[in-house]
């Protein structure tokens, strides 16, 4: 009979407290009750435990038995992992739907990956080979579109390979290489375990210089995040946090996407996992889920699960990571994972700070968006984490602890505007209030890609929007008609860009993406008219006969008029537009 490490004296909601009979360590799982409710060690004391329990803590008595695993909470990393839908502790919906119907009864124990399924395992190495920690012994053909690299685990010492498994079809449990190390002969299967709050080793950290491209204007052109960079998307109510991060695991250019929806509410759950099985990749032309995974912690789950599911996401995309894919990681929202944070905090009885969270709320973030970046790996390969994160401020604030304390960790930033949002512009991502210092690093790659300078354009409109700004304010006092008509272009200018640029569609076939190229075409199209225009209103043409020209109102409606296999008329368009314009002259 299994013996019982403690027994419960004391229940706080998700906090239990428990008189230790053996040995506990920090961060050990462990099992409490009959129903072997899962929790972790989160702080000990004299002779007692305190354990944050991933399920509902109704009908835990005093007395109750504890149970320890021994080991921190962790992850069974391996084929299988792509399209499943997991709880914020790796327990895989679908399998639980199977077991004991629709709804999560407590106690419940599924494994993570089928144990049944068998997988085509293709070595790499060949016996007397010398491999090392995150070295790959062979692949497996995930999806389509997905190979899963078996690796070496990286804390696994290095050794000799004295056998390896044929090609041919094995289960996750079935032994595929026995390696010898100065310890004696180890076995190796295709699946390893790693612990969530613990970082995977890599051997070093890469400069990211190439844009992770998300078919969104206004975040490509305007404000691109690198891949391996970290960037916020902080809203209010409404504005569109979630419908943004929708689009970018839908189009963005990442080879895998790990979506984490973290306190959401249910249905914006179910939407996502309603939609994406019916989406097509546009690079691979195969359904989105072959490269895509889901963890699902909704707002109805247990608290404590909650601030587990941001670790479990960041820990499945570093083992991809080690693969050599790049990753996207999808957090939503990272507020509710800090108001986890602070409702266990409160029954652990830790002196708030402001606005009730606990004082180590920075340091977890810090920690959370210091796991991305573009690396080299253990075993040699290239491979980036880029983590987007949404904020949700109460009321739209974003001096709020949350907001201002991710500001610190990030160097991307696509605030939301509840103003653009209401008068039906989206992305409703403010031009003045957000940022990206990843403009330099990634203008390389733009110049290289459409073979013509990126920067000055991409400077020009952003000059120009600050100036309709300040003219915006002119006008509210006395009106535009008091303004010179080089002035009165730019607010025309401007109010182009916003509508034929800036504002996109979700729901439109051609406008929900725009790649590279058609991005960049764009915007010199709106720049090259402007210089063109500027010219002729100084030489005295009327703004209004300049608005009336026909390549005025191709300009508006470009961004569905150009599809992508359309493009060389688009930079026709382009280099006519000073021809267009001459027959205006004075």
């Amino acid at each position: 009979m299994e013996k019982a490490a403690g027994s419960v004296c004391q229940v706080v909601g998700p906090v239990v407290q428990v008189e230790m009979l053996g040995p506990l360590k920090m961060l050990d799982m462990v099992e409490i009750g009959n129903q072997r409710l899962v929790g972790e060690v989160v702080r000990l004391k004299e002779n007692r435990a305190f354990v944050q329990v991933y399920e509902d803590t109704t009908s835990i008595k005093a007395g109750d038995p504890i149970f320890s695993q021994g080991v921190p909470l962790s992850l069974e990393l391996g084929p299988g992992l792509i399209g499943t839908i997991f709880d914020g502790i790796q327990r895989p919906l679908d399998a639980i739907r199977e077991k004991q119907g629709f709804f999560v009864r407590r106690g419940v124990h599924v494994s993570p990956l089928d144990r049944s399924k068998k997988w085509h395992f293709v070595p790499q190495k060949h016996k007397g080979d010398r491999v090392n920690p995150g070295d790959t012994l062979g692949e497996v053909q995930e999806t389509q579109i997905v190979s899963h690299k078996i690796m070496v685990p990286p804390d696994f010492p290095g050794g000799i390979l004295e056998r390896i498994a044929p090609p041919g079809d094995y289960t996750i449990e079935e032994v595929i290489a026995w390696i010898g190390t100065k310890d004696g002969l180890h076995e190796l299967r295709m699946y390893q375990k790693w612990p969530v709050r613990k970082p995977r080793p890599y051997q070093e950290r890469l400069e990211a210089t190439e844009p992770l491209i998300t078919g969104q204007r206004v975040i490509d052109t305007l404000f691109p995040v690198t891949k391996g960079g970290c960037v916020a998307i902080p809203g209010g109510f409404g504005t569109g946090k979630t419908v943004v991060e929708h689009q970018l695991a839908k189009w963005s250019n990442a080879d895998i996407v790990i979506f984490v929806g973290c306190g959401e509410r249910g249905n914006e759950m179910t939407d996502v996992l309603l939609n994406f099985p019916r989406l097509i990749d546009p690079r691979t032309k195969r359904p989105l889920t072959e490269r895509t995974l889901f963890v699902a912690n909704t707002s109805n789950m247990p608290v404590a699960a909650r601030e587990a599911s941001i670790y479990t996401g960041i820990t499945m995309a570093e083992y991809y990571r080690d693969m050599g894919y790049q990753v996207a990681l999808m957090a939503d929202s990272t507020s509710r994972w800090a108001e986890a944070l602070r409702e266990l905090s409160g029954r652990l009885e830790e002196i708030p700070l402001e606005e009730g969270f606990p004082s180590y709320l920075p340091a977890r973030l810090a920690e959370f968006y210091e796991r991305a970046g573009r690396v080299r790996t253990l075993g040699g390969n290239q491979g980036s984490i880029t983590i987007i994160a949404s904020v949700s401020p109460p009321g739209g604030d974003f001096s709020e602890p949350v907001t201002s304390h991710t500001k610190r960790f990030i160097r991307c930033f696509w605030a939301l505007d509840k103003d653009l949002a209401y008068s039906r512009h989206y992305p409703a991502i403010s031009w003045l209030d957000s940022y990206s210092e990843y403009v330099n690093e990634v203008s390389g790659w733009w110049d290289k890609t459409t073979g013509e300078e990126w920067l000055p354009l991409r400077y020009m409109m952003m000059d120009l929007l600050q100036k309709e700004q300040r003219l915006q304010q002119v006008v509210k006092l006395v009106g535009p008609d008091v303004l010179p008509d080089t002035q009165k272009l730019i607010l025309e200018i401007c109010a182009m860009f916003k509508n034929a640029f800036l504002q996109q569609s979700a729901f439109d076939e051609i406008d929900t993406y725009s790649s590279a190229r058609k991005q960049f075409l764009m915007l010199k199209a709106i720049v090259s008219f402007y210089r063109a225009a500027e010219q002729l209103v100084k030489q005295g043409v009327g703004l209004s006969e300049v608005r009336a020209s026909p390549v005025y109102q191709d300009i508006l409606r470009m961004k569905t008029r150009y599809t992508e296999d359309r493009l060389d008329e688009l930079e026709k368009t382009v280099a006519d537009i000073d021809k267009s314009l001459k027959n205006l002259e004075v």
